[in-house]
């Protein structure tokens, strides 16, 4: 499977993980979504091999980055971390099947959710003046989770709902990566156990790696002076652009 990628296709495919992982840097959250976009709009891998490239770059960034436990209340942790691990396991098992009866599907789910995480990133957020109940919580860390199962991008619904909660960016932050990096953990070990994570992944994740360290390296060192208006009008429009091309494709097909 591997072998068959042409230089052209390995080329396309660096390309794809530089602006992904530049775009990681400006908001934090949608590496994943934007490489699998890329990935399936121009053909250069199958969504479940681009998917377990996600998954080993989510971990080394959680390498990178987690420090320390994040300062949110044990409880809420907890439901958090729970319901979103129940999800990934929903989500892995919707991708075995999707991708084997049904791809077309796949890619229009795909779509639909990089369209949709588009208008999220654009859309106003303002700041609760309380924490929100428990149900709130694991209706978005549910959705997260699956969304990490099939895409290996559990962050837009947990990013939209932490930074709407009254709490320190930091600790916002630390949550979230560490909410992406359990998630991948558990996804890793059920591809893996699956006999799902295969040569052209592991492959594909060594050619991403010294790509993601070094941009990630030069974007902390010398970051961007973007607004973040500017960063986020951006993004949109690319994550408009490759769920688009996603959508149109697969529902052609399935007509």
């Amino acid at each position: 499977m591997f072998g068959s990628v042409s230089l052209g296709q390995h080329l396309a495919f660096i390309a794809c993980v530089a602006l992904a992982t530049y775009i990681q840097n400006l908001t934090g959250f949608a590496f994943g979504l934007v490489l699998l976009g890329l990935v399936g709009a121009f053909h250069i891998a199958s969504l479940p091999v681009a998917a377990n490239v996600v998954t080993m770059m989510v971990l080394v960034n959680a390498v990178m980055v987690v420090r320390r436990r994040p300062q949110l209340p044990g409880r809420t942790l907890e439901l958090i971390l729970g319901t979103s691990l129940i999800g990934v396991a929903v989500g892995v098992w919707m991708l075995t099947w999707l991708s084997t009866n049904a791809s077309n599907v796949l890619r229009l789910t795909l779509g639909v959710a990089i369209v949709v995480c588009s208008f999220l990133l654009v859309a106003s957020m303002r700041k609760r003046a309380s924490m929100s109940g428990p149900l709130a919580f694991v209706g978005y860390a549910g959705l997260s989770g699956v969304m990490g199962g099939i895409f290996a991008s559990a962050g837009p619904p947990m990013v939209f709902h932490m930074y709407r909660q009254p709490l320190e960016a930091q600790t916002v932050k630390e949550t979230l990566v560490l909410l992406f990096a359990v998630n991948a953990v558990l996804r890793l070990i059920m591809v893996v156990s699956q006999h799902h994570f295969d040569d052209a992944s592991i492959a594909l994740s060594l050619e991403a790696l010294p790509v993601v360290l070094g941009l990630t390296w030069c974007a902390r060192r010398y970051p961007p002076g973007w607004s973040p208006t500017m960063v986020r009008r951006v993004v949109f429009a690319l994550l408009l652009g490759a769920g688009t091309s996603l959508v149109v494709p697969a529902l052609t097909a399935l007509r």
